[in-house]
């Protein structure tokens, strides 16, 4: 096999079937989580699809293939793979819940560790801001 195809083109390798199995379930979990989150406003949807795409990477695919051609999702996981690159909306989505998640943690928490939610989001919102935009919704 040529060193020349690129790395979604090559073969993967030969793992055990109980642990295809639990990379399938976990994908199908993901993408579950997934498509509920484009139902509930504060479950985000974007990142359990990526990871559904990486576990079934693992595990099957078939499956991988199946969310590839998918007209909802597919295109997504194409840009991510290509160029790590995220639609508008779902950078706006996630910087959206994030921030009112943030609030909500940090009325709720016990003082002193309010904060931590908060500075936790921030870094994952300025990585997220780094990232390339898409031209996708």
């Amino acid at each position: 096999m040529s060193s020349t195809l690129p790395p979604a083109a090559l073969p993967a390798p030969a793992r055990p079937r109980r642990l295809r199995w639990a990379w399938l379930i976990c994908g199908m979990l993901c993408l579950l989580l997934g498509a509920i989150g484009i139902m509930l406003p504060l479950l985000p949807t974007t990142p359990f699809v990526l990871l559904a795409a990486y576990c079934f990477s693992l595990g099957s695919a078939r499956y991988e293939r199946w969310l590839l051609a998918h007209p909802r999702f597919g295109p997504m996981v194409r840009d991510w793979r290509c160029q790590h690159a995220v639609p508008l909306r779902a950078k706006q989505v996630a910087w959206g819940t994030m921030t009112i998640s943030s609030g909500i943690a940090w009325w709720f928490m016990p003082p002193g560790i309010g904060w931590v939610p908060g500075a936790c989001c921030a870094l994952v919102a300025l990585w997220m801001w780094r990232l390339p935009t898409s031209g996708r919704r």
